[in-house]
């Protein structure tokens, strides 16, 4: 479907009372098609009404512009209309005249027979036959902001913009008003785009939800597909397994945004400080809790950030997608990345503006299972092939879902070339969707999926709980591949060159201790930790100081299940592999000048300067295919065919891949 709108790198700037520029939102970029819903959500300061005012016509843009249908916005105008959070009705006016207010100034040149019977359309269509005749002091707030709704679609606008429209309202009438809106918007097919603050309004009814980081300089920090289905009713919407985890990616951005404020308020009081060639000392470090932090924690407990000169603040983010953000909005200086993260941010994947990041060092390999629900096990599930028919006996019934962490962890990937490799289709005969790390087994346990990939504790505490049982690790899918990578903005490493050195340096140090099997007792213990991972040591230790247990009958002994000494040089073959499995899947497009992304993305010198200075060796990778359990070979030096031949593949492949720009024309997709 062709772009309907395109708010096309918009920026607003004001004069204060001194005459000092104010700039309230900076480089908005947003597409969207003809039928959506979407709304914008934010603190107050954040920019949303200015971004409806230019969308509106009412305002104009400093820089950059609005694109409906083709043709450029620059005044008001009938093919936008606007419903305020107060109704803005005539009070010496009926609900009749004030609808027909706007048909007989708009559509004038029609006949009056045919206005007539248009006013009385939108009249029905809010239900406010009996009240035609009535004055605005007559009847209810809610339904004064039901004549406000049906004059503005009375014109027929290609979109409509709703300012807070139930913002005034009580909760019984909002949520009667929210549903009628619901409705005629599926019905009717139209376009909105709505301002609010309420989470539950948005997800109600929105197809997309953007999140706008706090002003000044306010721009989209988050676009959220939601992804329940319609036609939606409220309860059914509440009830979704999906819903509880979009609400939690809403709020916890809205959260993050205060904590940045109140973190930008701290940091005028407390400059970091230099110490020798060490640009900024002072660092927040982002990971998520999961046995295989292990480098990060250990870094910070046997004081290797401090000996490189680094006063290092890790901070335990709650989901990888939150993880991600802390680094685009800078509120992490760096961060334990799963493997395609930095490709991810890099490309703009789930349209959002590309910000360049470089990875620097490979913190560990392996580590990760396939975990399926108990209940399969009893039904006779026991590999891949018993899973494809378990999925085809009930694919009349419903499409089951499996978790993963994030669409660009080697989770999502290899969960979905293992499923590939059985013939299962992904997003097809299985749902893969993105579930926080601790919150898999619980999702199991509700039957909200069937299974997930994640890495450990989560699998053990499954197979401990009898909830599931591990069908395969990673070391039956591909043994060795990358897990866990250090990211950072690439603006910051320039920024500070000698601080990303030692932060290297401090890591690979905590790798190569993390290593050896004799020290892998001390790191379980440190992990156990409260301000870690706050875990009875008995969960982390299967896989990483001893057996693995892949059921509550059968324990096996996995020698490279996790692995954080080795091939930590960052590999460009391996991140070629990732963009091509991103491609395969549809996640982004296979960039023309992929070895040009690829070699920007790994910041190579500096792990090999940090290697020489901790006299380590340095092992340089060969251009050989990358070769899977299954037998299928990537080819690094020809992925266009490896990614034609692979199966269900999605891949379309872009022109030009520009860092600023994103994407260049689209060219021929190519399915399998």
């Amino acid at each position: 479907m062709s772009t309907f709108l395109e708010i096309d790198h918009v920026s607003r700037v004001f004069k204060t009372k001194n005459r000092e520029p104010y700039v309230a939102v900076k480089d908005v970029y947003f597409e969207m098609k003809e039928g959506e819903f979407v709304s914008i959500i934010g603190h107050s300061g954040c920019g949303k009404s200015t971004v409806l005012n230019i969308l509106s016509g009412l305002d104009k843009a400093s820089t950059g512009g609005i694109v409906l249908e083709g043709r450029e916005v620059r005044e008001p105008g009938p093919d936008r209309m606007l419903v305020f959070q107060n109704h803005s009705l005539l009070p010496w006016l009926t609900v009749r005249q004030n609808i027909g207010l706007a048909v007989n100034r708009v559509l004038r040149d029609l006949p009056k027979a045919e206005r007539r019977r248009i006013i009385q359309e939108n009249i029905d269509l809010v239900g406010l036959s009996q009240a035609a005749e009535k004055y605005p002091r007559e009847i209810s707030g809610g339904m004064k902001q039901r004549v406000g709704i049906a004059r503005a679609l009375s014109i027929k606008p290609k979109i409509l913009l709703l300012d807070e429209p139930f913002g005034a309202l009580d909760a019984l009438t909002r949520g009667r008003l929210q549903e009628k809106l619901m409705q005629i918007c599926d019905e009717h097919k139209i376009s909105a785009v709505m301002i609010t603050h309420d989470v539950d309004e948005a997800l109600l009814l929105s197809d997309r939800i953007i999140m706008m980081t706090n002003g000044p300089e306010a721009k989209i920090g988050q676009v959220l597909t939601v992804d329940l289905p319609h036609p939606r009713k409220r309860l059914e919407s509440v009830n979704h397994p999906n819903y509880y985890r979009l609400r939690s990616e809403v709020v916890n951005f809205l959260d993050r945004q205060k904590q940045i404020k109140l973190e930008k308020a701290k940091l005028k009081s407390n400059a970091a400080i230099s110490l020798g060639s060490i640009e900024k000392t002072n660092l927040t470090i982002g990971y998520i809790p999961l046995t295989d932090c292990a480098p990060l924690v250990i870094a910070q407990e046997q004081g290797l950030f401090a000996k490189y000169g680094l006063d290092v603040k890790l901070s335990k983010e709650t989901s990888w997608n939150d993880l991600a953000e802390g680094i685009r909005e800078g509120r992490l200086d760096a961060a334990q990345m799963v493997t395609g993260m930095p490709l991810a941010i890099t490309l703009g994947m789930g349209n959002r503006i590309p910000v360049p990041i470089v990875t620097s060092l490979t913190l560990n390999r392996n580590g990760n299972a396939i975990t399926l629900s108990h209940k399969l096990q009893e039904e006779g599930v026991t590999d891949l092939a018993s899973l494809k028919t378990y999925i085809a006996k009930y694919e009349d019934a419903y499409r089951p879902a499996m978790g993963m962490v994030h669409h660009a962890s080697m989770h999502n990937l290899m969960l979905r070339h293992w499923l590939a490799s059985g013939q299962i289709e992904p997003d097809r005969d299985v749902d893969a969707i993105v579930i926080p790390p601790p919150q898999m087994v619980s999702n199991l346990i509700a039957n909200n999926i069937i299974g997930y990939c994640v890495g450990e504790p989560w699998n053990v505490r499954a197979v401990n709980s009898n909830a599931g049982f591990v069908v395969a690790t990673d070391l039956d899918i591909w043994r060795g591949h990358p897990e866990k990578v250090l990211g950072v903005r690439q603006d910051w490493a320039e920024m500070y060159p000698h601080t990303h050195l030692a932060i290297v340096k401090a890591l690979l140090e905590a790798s190569q201790f993390c290593e050896p099997l004799e020290n892998r007792d001390e790191v379980v213990l440190t992990l156990a930790k409260p301000e870690y991972l706050n875990l009875d040591p008995v969960y982390i230790r299967p896989g990483f100081a001893g057996p693995y247990r892949v059921s509550t009958m059968e324990a096996k002994y996995e020698q490279d299940f996790c692995q954080f000494g080795v091939g930590n040089m960052p590999s460009h073959k391996e991140q070629l592999w990732v963009l091509a499995q991103m491609a395969r899947w549809g996640l982004v497009n296979f960039p023309e000048n992929h070895a040009e992304v690829i070699d920007n993305l790994l910041a190579t010198d500096v792990y090999q300067q940090a290697a020489k200075e901790l006299e380590l060796p340095i092992v340089e990778e060969d251009g050989e295919p990358i070769v899977l359990a299954d037998g299928s070979r990537f080819d690094p030096q020809d992925p266009i065919t490896a990614l034609r031949a692979m199966p269900y593949s999605q891949f379309t492949e872009a022109s030009y891949f520009d860092p600023v720009k994103g994407f260049a024309t689209k060219k021929v997709a190519v399915r399998q």
